[in-house]
């Protein structure tokens, strides 16, 4: 067996990131797409990895600084089929039903504002995301008072009544 790399995302700590897998050169369309019709107040950039023909990163996207991160960690990570959304502005969960109803779309790895590495497997035929590792580990269960919080948050980001 190959050995497994973590490739760890270079991002500033307030943006998001969703990494996934999809299938097809349409797919950089799509996702930009998905984005703008669903938070069209977030700046965003978008990097898909073809894995075949030219096997070029494709690009796009509304904010220079996010394209540019996008192709930045793409280029990193290097698996084909792989996609890249930086987000500003928006959170994933704005916007991860519609990514994930994109036809081209295989599977969502992780959508986070966390550090977060991606364990990446090398073999002749090139280079695959077995999956990733997004933030730390649990340092203890809630209590009351942090679920008192929790519910508090989201009420503030009008995520519950």
């Amino acid at each position: 067996m190959e050995a497994v790399e973590a490739v760890l995302v270079l991002k500033p700590q307030d943006v998001n990131v969703i990494i996934g897998q999809a299938h097809f050169i349409k797919t950089i369309e799509d996702l930009h797409e998905a984005v703008v019709t669903t938070a069209p107040g977030a700046n965003f950039g978008v990097a898909f990895c073809e894995s075949s023909g030219p096997a070029l990163v494709r690009l796009s996207g509304n904010s220079q600084s996010m394209i540019e991160l996008a192709r930045t960690n793409a280029l990193q990570v290097g698996a084909g089929h792989s996609f890249f959304i930086f987000l500003e502005n928006a959170y994933p969960v704005n916007i991860l039903n519609a990514v994930k109803a994109v036809p081209e779309v295989c599977q969502v790895f992780c959508a986070t504002a966390n550090a977060v590495s991606v364990l990446v497997v090398e073999a002749a035929g090139g280079r695959g995301i077995v999956g990733v590792i997004d933030g730390s580990s649990p340092r203890g269960v809630e209590t009351e008072a942090d679920a008192a919080e929790r519910k508090s948050l989201l009420r503030r980001m009008g995520y519950k009544l």
